[in-house]
């Protein structure tokens, strides 16, 4: 948690918004144990009880939501505040936090990220990836990092990273004994590994050619919701997978995977690391997305 004298206000929003004492102490780097304890002593402090807190469940009390709708904007504008104080420094220093999934993530890691802490080594990223969309503003969040064509309109965003396209794999040994598909109707009769989205639901595996989208409920072995998982198992010869190219394209170079349907998996949308328009950029913030800027 910054030291920045917020901390009890940002622990609140931060329950409040998670909903789980649990959950709001990792993202604040706190034990629940030490996160409980400040917010005992805010409340004594301040003379009310903010949160129903059972063993299963946390909520906010009726005053607890009258406080948070009311510190909400305000703790917005101290921390604006403190970011413009802090651009006046020139080293680049601070954390900056990134909202991204997985696969995105490690796109730009090697790349970007790793590059920009080895030159910036003052400069703490703190780099969460989930499958589902948040508001970076609300969550707290320097910057979002998303398919172009997911970025909310009202964002400034900045192309990074390679091309992007999904492919399908299987190891050599497994298409010398089950022959390769053709078209994508063919995987109806390979073993496929299934994908599980954050959601919960089943992935159809997308294609596309000569402008016709297509889809495809493979099925398979295995259900996965992990691509790291998913590489193990098609290199341990399970079946076909369907992967972001960028994660399998070590083991392509190397002959370890073989893709096919290759003309059925146009580009995608690109890499795009984005924010809110922002009047004081620390200098780290100015320095990442000048360094973005520069490999996009």
């Amino acid at each position: 948690m910054a030291g920045d004298g917020l901390g009890e206000f940002d622990a609140v929003l931060a329950i409040a918004r998670r909903g789980s004492f649990r959950a709001a102490a990792l993202e604040l780097g706190l034990s629940t144990t030490a996160l409980s304890n400040l917010i005992g002593k805010l409340e004594r402090r301040i003379g009310v009880r903010l949160f129903n807190r059972t063993t299963r469940s946390v909520s906010l009390t009726d005053a607890g939501r009258t406080f948070v709708e009311q510190i909400r904007p305000a703790v917005r504008t101290l921390h604006a505040a403190i970011s413009v104080a802090r651009s006046q420094v020139e080293t680049p220093s601070g954390t900056l936090r990134i909202n991204g999934f997985a696969t995105g993530a490690r796109e730009v890691l090697r790349p970007l990220l790793l590059a920009f802490l080895r030159r910036y080594p003052q400069v703490h990223i703190d780099l969460v990836t989930e499958g589902r969309m948040v508001d970076i503003v609300d969550a707290g969040f320097d910057l979002g990092l998303r398919s172009a064509d997911l970025v909310p309109s009202d964002m400034i965003a900045i192309p990074v990273g390679p091309p992007r396209s999904f492919a399908v794999v299987a190891t050599p040994s497994y298409f010398e004994v089950n022959g390769e598909p053709r078209v994508p109707p063919d995987l109806l009769r390979h073993a496929c590994l299934r994908i599980r989205l954050p959601n919960g639901a089943l992935h159809r595996w997308q294609f596309q050619k000569d402008g016709e989208p297509l889809q495809i409920d493979v099925n398979g072995p295995i259900t996965l919701d992990e691509a790291s998982l998913a590489r193990i198992a098609v290199l341990d010869h399970a079946g076909i997978g369907y992967f972001m190219e960028s994660d399998v394209r070590e083991d392509l170079d190397a002959g370890r995977l073989v893709r096919v349907l290759q003309d059925w998996t146009p580009p995608l949308a690109r890499l795009s690391l984005y924010y809110p328009s922002r009047r004081n950029p620390s200098a780290g913030f100015k320095a990442l997305i000048e360094m973005a800027r520069d490999i996009g």
